[in-house]
C-alpha cells in the first residue's frame, strides 16, 4: 500500500477557528499528508472569521459555541445527513479522530459499522479542564468515557511515552504509536533574542523576564503562576512577567499579577522573537499532553520551569535544561525561578542544553510517524503477516 492509496477523514473540534497547540498539529500533519500524495478531507466546526488559514479541504461540521467562559470554542454533536453524504462520497479507507467529543465518538461509530480502520490521537488532557472550572468531582467520568473510546480503535498516537503511561493507567488496551511533535528552527531560535524589542516593553535589561507562552486560559495553571510571581515580588527577586499571548482569562490574569507585561498574540518570525526575548519560562501547566510551548522555549535558548506532568517529563532534563516542580507547589517553583534568576552562568548553560535537546525534534520525522501508522493499521490484514 502507498501513501498516495490512502483516502483519510480527519475529525477535528477545532481545526482553524482558534490558533492553539493541536490545531497547529493538525494543519501540519495535513500538510505533509498532501504533499506525500494521500488524499484528506478534514471534518471540524468552524468560525465566520477563522483563526488562520487552514491546509486541505475542510468540510463545517454545525456546532454551537461552548457557554460561559470557553465561548471561542464550537462543539459539534453528531454527524448530520449532509456530512453523511459527504462521507459517502469521498470514502474513506482509514478514519482519524483527535478528539473523545461527540463529533469523534459518531465519527468512530460511522467507522466501526463500515468496518473501516479508525486511530486517534491526543491533543489534550481533557479531565484536568474540569479542576479549573469546580467540576473535579466529574473527573472519573470522563476518565471513563475517554477509555472507552481509545480502547475502540484501532491504533492510538499520543505525543509522549508520559501520556501513553496515563492511558495505560486508565485501562486503554490499544497499541500505541508516538506521535512526537516538531518545531521550526528557523524561527524559534537563540539567534532571535531582541534586547530592544524588551525595552520597548517597559522591561530593562537588568530585569529577568519570566516568560508566559499560550492561550491565556485558567487551566494552563494561571493561578499558581500568580502566586509565584507574588512570593518572588515579595522576596525581592528581580523578575518580570512577560506574558505572550491571548485569551479569555486575559483581564483576570492581569489583575492577578500586576506588573506584568502584556505583549499581547504573536506570530511567525515575531513569536520567535518573543520567546527568545524570555529569560526564562514557566509552565506550571498539569493539562499538557506535549507542551509545544515548551519545546519552543527550549529551541530559543530559553531555560524551563515546569510541572512534573505530562509532557514537561518528556522534554525537560532536571538540573540541565531546567527543573520539574511538583504541581501546585508555589514555593518549590518560587525556589527554582529564584536559582534561575540568581545564577546567569546555571542560566546560559540550561539555555544551550536545550537549545541542543530541541534539535532533535523535527515535523516531517513526526508526521512521517503518523503516514507509516495509517499504512500499517489500514492494508489489508492479509498482507500484515
Amino acid at each position: 500500500m502507498l501513501p498516495s492509496d490512502l483516502r483519510v477523514a480527519l475529525f477535528s473540534g477545532n481545526y482553524n477557528y482558534t490558533r492553539d497547540g493541536p490545531t497547529q498539529a493538525l494543519n501540519l500533519l495535513v500538510g505533509h499528508l498532501l504533499a506525500q500524495g494521500t488524499a484528506v478531507r478534514v471534518y471540524a466546526p468552524t468560525a465566520a472569521t477563522p483563526a488562520f488559514r487552514h491546509n486541505g479541504d475542510l468540510v463545517s461540521v454545525p456546532s454551537f459555541a461552548l457557554p460561559g467562559e470557553r465561548g471561542e470554542y464550537r462543539l459539534a454533536l453528531g454527524l448530520p445527513g449532509a456530512i453523511r453524504r459527504d462521507l459517502a462520497a469521498f470514502a474513506p479507507n482509514i478514519v482519524h479522530l483527535s478528539a473523545p467529543d461527540p463529533l469523534g465518538h459518531r465519527a468512530l461509530s460511522w467507522a466501526r459499522r463500515r468496518g473501516l480502520p479508525a486511530v486517534a490521537s491526543l491533543h489534550t488532557r481533557f479531565e484536568t479542564y474540569l479542576r479549573y472550572y469546580r467540576a473535579g468531582m466529574l473527573e472519573p467520568l470522563l476518565v471513563a468515557v475517554q477509555k472507552r473510546f481509545y480502547n475502540r480503535v484501532d491504533r492510538v498516537m499520543p505525543p509522549a511515552e508520559s501520556m501513553a503511561a496515563v492511558i495505560r493507567g486508565w485501562g486503554v488496551t490499544t497499541p500505541v504509536t508516538i506521535w512526537s511533535r516538531g518545531i521550526d528552527h528557523d524561527r524559534f531560535t537563540p539567534a532571535r533574542r531582541d534586547l530592544a524589542w524588551r525595552r520597548g516593553l517597559g522591561i530593562g535589561d537588568d530585569e529577568v523576564a519570566v516568560g508566559f507562552l499560550g492561550r491565556v486560559v485558567k487551566e494552563k495553571g494561571l493561578d499558581v503562576f500568580a502566586q509565584v510571581m507574588a512570593a518572588l515580588r515579595d522576596g525581592g527577586v528581580p523578575a518580570r512577567t512577560l506574558v505572550v499571548g491571548e485569551g479569555p482569562a486575559r483581564d483576570w490574569f492581569a489583575g492577578q499579577v500586576p506588573d506584568a507585561v502584556f505583549a499581547g498574540f504573536q506570530s511567525g518570525d515575531d513569536l520567535g522573537r518573543a520567546v527568545a526575548s524570555m529569560d526564562l519560562f514557566f509552565n506550571p501547566s498539569v493539562t499538557e499532553t506535549f507542551g509545544n510551548v515548551t519545546l519552543e522555549a527550549m529551541a530559543a535558548g530559553v531555560p524551563v520551569v515546569a510541572a512534573r506532568a505530562t509532557g514537561a517529563v518528556d522534554l525537560v532534563e532536571p538540573g540541565v535544561t531546567g527543573f520539574l516542580v511538583p504541581p501546585r507547589d508555589c514555593d518549590a517553583y518560587a525556589d527554582a525561578i529564584a536559582r534561575i534568576v540568581a545564577e546567569p552562568d546555571l542560566r546560559r548553560s540550561m539555555g544551550q542544553a536545550g537549545h541542543r535537546k530541541a534539535a532533535a525534534f523535527r515535523w516531517d520525522t513526526a508526521n512521517q510517524a503518523v503516514l507509516d501508522t495509517y499504512l500499517e493499521v489500514a492494508r489489508p490484514a492479509a498482507s500484515r503477516s
